[in-house]
């Protein structure tokens, strides 16, 4: 198992990562509060897991990977409430959709995937000792809060101080009067009319969100565990309550490592419900194959913020064909055969990029190279080339596998005529891509320049450079 380093968002730096046990990884990521089809926002966190798993585990990792579902909250009873149906009905059906939308993607499924509602005596548990600690406090009207100022380094993973924070929110203090500080957070919500409603020392009601994933991953990987992930949006408040009520149950550190994955953007802005600019996956997959939809989240490295748009999928699905039709090309000379052999050179570098926080972007820059090499070798036709042409396919079918790209038939994928009519490029889509490479030369950037030249020349647009800039055309 080669070493790694991650980027902890708690240190706010890359580190190298050193498990609790040895060759064994734990890992709990925030999973999806099924009120609603999953989105592409979603689809992120789900790929960006899965390969990070899949390739820790062709490193030789064994890794336990833990992603839970809230099927308990705000959102679901309004949604229930407003579709006529039960809650279990609700979730049951969403979590039919999110499970089928994840194997869609290529997902693997998760080891464990537990519903907070099956875990609401551990969550009392953990309340109760809280509340015997005095770090928790409950309220005249049922409701139990976290106290904040118990918890001497609350705001260490965001960076936030209480105190600038208090300032800077006392007019909650009146309105929410049960508080004893405004940034105290709710561990039991009291029962009101027509509400879901567990038995408890407080009186009847549910647990809080917050609670729910201490309860669940501690449960699942213990009190004191490796890895935890999840969205950006969620560092704060979610995991750094998360943090505090933990630590102050156990008294031992929860986490040694968190990652969190990038924002979609849509127009420069963050994708987002509230804004009204976010689509579902299976929206999206009405245009698009879902493996393209992949490749476009793998081909950003998991941290960086990326901007959604069709012109973005269009020339995702030009990048990954080219290794359709290099896979296709072999198989006409070669069949499917495989040899045991690999490129190593090529291995190196692809794990050399992995292992420093999971750098797909580099990853990939890797396999177009060896794609190329495939390319060369299929078409010199030569005997003594046969050899490595099997090593080169074998290298890249294998790289790819760990990636979970290139997992279709080759003639399906190719024939796929999935939102066929959204694939062509329009004027505006060419000069958007134009200017992406100018802004790629002026960064220094010139592998993704050069990416998005040969992308258009894939699909047969022509660039020449003058000096008073470039100019396009369609090829004949």
């Amino acid at each position: 198992m080669q070493p790694f380093v991650l980027y902890n968002s708690e240190q706010r730096k890359k580190v190298e990562f050193v498990p609790r046990n040895e060759g064994q990884i734990d890992i709990y990521v925030c999973g999806m509060t099924v009120y609603d089809y999953c989105h592409i926002g979603h689809a992120r966190v789900m790929v960006a897991f899965d390969y990070i798993i899949r390739f820790l585990r062709s490193q030789g990792w064994k890794v336990r990977y833990i992603r839970n579902i809230t099927d308990i909250d705000d959102k679901i009873i309004a949604r229930a409430n407003e579709n006529g149906e039960s809650i279990q009905q609700l979730t049951a059906r969403f979590i039919d959709a999110m499970n089928e939308d994840a194997a869609n993607l290529g997902c693997v499924a998760p080891d464990e995937a537990p519903k907070a509602t099956e875990y609401i005596d551990q969550m009392q548990n953990m309340i109760s000792t809280l509340v015997n600690k005095g770090a928790a406090y409950p309220a005249s009207n049922g409701d139990v809060y976290f106290e904040v100022s118990k918890f001497e380094k609350y705001g260490r993973l965001s960076g936030r101080k209480l105190d600038d924070m208090q300032a800077g929110a006392s007019e909650r203090v009146d309105v929410e009067v049960e508080k004893k500080h405004p940034f105290d957070f709710v561990l039991w919500k009291h029962a009101k009319e027509n509400e879901p409603a567990w038995a408890s020392p407080w009186g009847k009601g549910r647990p809080g969100w917050h609670i729910e994933c201490s309860a669940m991953s501690t449960c699942c990987l213990g009190n004191h565990f490796d890895i935890h992930g999840g969205g950006s949006d969620l560092m704060f408040p979610h995991h750094e309550n998360e943090i505090a009520q933990s630590e102050a149950t156990t008294g031992e550190q929860y986490v040694n490592y968190w990652m969190h994955v990038g924002f979609i953007n849509v127009d420069g802005e963050k994708m987002s419900k509230s804004l009204g600019n976010f689509f579902t996956i299976r929206d999206v997959m009405e245009k698009f194959h879902p493996e393209v939809i992949r490749y476009f989240i793998v081909s950003s490295h998991y941290r960086s913020p990326v901007n959604f748009s069709d012109v973005a999928l269009k020339e995702a699905k030009t990048a990954l064909s080219r290794f359709y039709h290099s896979f296709k090309a072999y198989q006409q000379v070669y069949g499917q055969k495989t040899v045991d052999a690999l490129e190593q050179s090529f291995v190196e570098r692809f794990n050399n990029a992995m292992c420093d926080d999971f750098n797909t972007a580099e990853a990939m820059a890797v396999l177009f190279e060896l794609n190329k090499e495939l390319n060369r070798a299929v078409k010199e036709e030569q005997a003594e080339q046969a050899e490595q042409a099997m090593v080169l396919y074998s290298t890249l079918r294998q790289l790819t596998n760990i990636l979970g790209l290139v997992q279709h038939n080759v003639d399906e994928f190719l024939k796929s005529d999935i939102g066929q009519d959204a694939l062509a490029l329009s004027d505006t889509d060419i000069e958007d891509l134009i200017q992406q490479r100018v802004d790629a030369k002026k960064a220094k950037d010139f592998a993704k320049a050069d990416g998005i030249r040969q992308s258009l020349l894939d699909q047969g647009v022509v660039l020449e450079d003058t000096r008073q800039g470039t100019i396009w055309r369609r090829a004949d």
